[in-house]
């Protein structure tokens, strides 16, 4: 697949952005466990906020693919704010796909230019993958408005989001209600010392006897998981994927940088033939994830049914090939890339956090078996029917 010029010249200023703005301060907000509001409110000026966000509701009506190589970039620069641009844009999908009207036209304009972040509650304490199996409880309070009970863990973001996307049982039923952080009964504690993402300013949230309004219902009971996140972990996967390209091209320019510098056996170690091996193996594999996320990108904006497939698949080969690339390059640097001087020690530990992340890779490998089942069902019922005499 060929960029078009547009896409082009704006993988190219991400690049110029990601290069100035993010990459040199990256180990330090590690060190920090926090990422500056200035550099938050840099990506909310550049209008990466409203990315995803139709035009008509104050967004930039971005194409899958020019997002694909923003989330690459910003990936190479930080996986920490690639996961506040995830979050952000699962809030603005489920929001354009399932919001009502005021939520429409109140909170995604906001959401868009950036002085509203989102972030995605779904993750409990005692919940994970099963997320269908949610223990937060949502019960009718009379008078157009419900009471909220339950705690979430894992949010990114969860210290400085403005609005959150909640999910919750109502009566059995799956259902999905924003929250502001103002709101009665709510409150959040931050949550450091992580192995990976470690500037991505996680908290756990607490919802004490939350009361909100009928309005603040995001698609309507029964519709939480299956509809209202889907579509969210779908944006999700997507971004993770694409931004798992980026963090393994940070890994492979850090080894091609660092193996042309240091000599052993009295040659540079971009001589050695092992060394090759594992070069040729991260440039390979970071190709093949590229065109993954890229073939998803092009299903998703010709509305295939597929495409969850696609970014499922994305996603999962990306951030297996992102951690093994980590790996080897933590490796290629011996005891240097155990130590905070290379970044390739913040690579290793990220990456591992992408394998995670958005629905484990084993859940994607549920998912992709699924498809491939109902795929050959259906392609051998199509081969069936051909076959029959007139």
């Amino acid at each position: 697949m060929k960029l078009t010029w547009e896409q082009l010249k704006s993988q190219e200023f991400f690049r110029a952005f990601v290069d100035t703005e993010i990459a040199p301060y990256a180990d330090q907000w590690d060190r920090d466990e926090k990422i500056p509001r200035e550099t938050i409110q840099k990506l909310a000026h550049q209008g990466y906020f409203g990315a995803v966000i139709p035009k008509e509701n104050g967004g930039g009506g971005m194409d899958s693919i020019t997002f694909g190589l923003l989330c690459e970039e910003i990936g190479r620069g930080s996986a920490s704010l690639l996961s506040l641009l995830t979050v952000h844009s699962m809030v603005c999908q489920a929001l354009t796909f399932w919001g009502n009207e005021t939520q429409k036209k109140v909170l995604l304009p906001r959401l868009a230019s950036g002085e509203t972040i989102g972030a995605f509650a779904l993750t409990e304490p005692r919940i994970g993958s099963d997320a269908n199996a949610v223990e937060t409880l949502i019960t009718g309070n009379g008078e157009g408005s419900y009471k909220i009970e339950g705690e979430k863990k894992w949010i990114s973001c969860g210290q400085i989001a403005d609005v959150f996307l909640v999910f919750g049982q109502l009566e059995g039923k799956s259902v999905a209600f924003l929250i502001d952080k103002e709101q009665q009964g709510f409150s959040r504690r931050p949550i450091f010392g992580l192995l990976g993402f470690r500037a991505a300013m996680l908290a756990s949230l607490f919802m004490e006897g939350c009361v909100v309004s009928e309005e603040n219902m995001v698609g309507r009971p029964g519709f939480g998981f299956s509809h209202v996140a889907g579509v969210a972990l779908d944006q999700g996967r997507f971004c993770v994927g694409s931004g798992c390209v980026g963090l393994a091209r940070a890994c492979l320019e850090a080894c091609l940088d660092y193996t042309s510098q240091r000599k052993q056996f009295g040659v540079f170690l971009r001589e050695q033939p092992l060394i090759q091996r594992m070069i040729a193996n991260m440039t390979t594999h970071i190709d093949a994830a590229r065109m993954l996320w890229i073939h998803a990108g092009l299903m998703k904006d010709d509305r295939n049914p597929r495409s969850i497939m696609a970014t499922s698949t994305a996603k999962y080969f990306a951030s297996t090939m992102a951690a093994r690339v980590a790996a080897d390059a933590v490796q290629i640097h011996g005891a240097n890339g155990c130590g905070p001087e290379y970044p390739v020690q913040r690579y290793f530990r990220d990456a591992k956090i992408m394998e995670i992340i958005e629905g484990s890779n084993q859940i994607q490998q549920t998912i992709i078996a699924k498809y491939a089942h109902l795929d050959f069902i259906r392609d051998r019922r199509a081969r069936g029917k051909n076959n029959k005499q007139p």
